[in-house]
């Protein structure tokens, strides 16, 4: 996913914690929060590795961030935003299998799981990405988060 990580948290907030409250914060940190890995890949890495090998795009690592926390979230009430939170960012690893790979099977394998490979057939890489038929799901994402975001001006 390029572009549709924060409006599928939007989405999930819209769809699943409607009134929740701190749930659409929460949904929409949590869209993003893996990807914070790219100021590592960027600045300090030098692109050297790609970025879906680093911890923050790794389930193990949530998964037991997830166990972790789990007593502190029951203790101080906040199963629905600790649920909401560990949801959005499985969905975030979810869309990113599509296309971009995740190491579904870390630590037992560092192999990237994608759905879809994407041709490169175009000068840039972000081109051969938009142009690929797998992008009208991103686009399916915004137009969900548009018309959530529409009927609730509405109503």
């Amino acid at each position: 996913m390029l572009t549709a990580h924060l409006p599928s948290g939007y989405v999930a907030a819209r769809s699943f914690a409607p009134g929740l409250k701190w749930g659409m914060p929460v949904a929409l940190i949590a869209a993003i929060l893996p990807d914070v890995d790219l100021l590592w890949f960027y600045l300090i890495d030098d692109r050297s590795v790609h970025h879906h090998k680093y911890w923050f795009h790794i389930p193990l690592f949530w998964a037991l961030i997830a166990l972790a926390t789990w007593p502190v979230a029951r203790r101080a009430g906040i199963v629905s935003l600790y649920c909401l939170f560990f949801g959005v960012l499985l969905l975030h690893m979810a869309l990113d299998t599509i296309v971009g790979g995740i190491a579904w099977l870390q630590p037992f394998s560092d192999h990237l799981i994608t759905l879809v490979t994407v041709p490169a057939v175009q000068d840039h890489w972000v081109l051969n990405f938009v142009f690929h038929w797998t992008f009208l799901l991103e686009l399916l994402i915004w137009a969900a988060a548009l018309a959530l975001l529409l009927k609730g001006r509405h109503t």
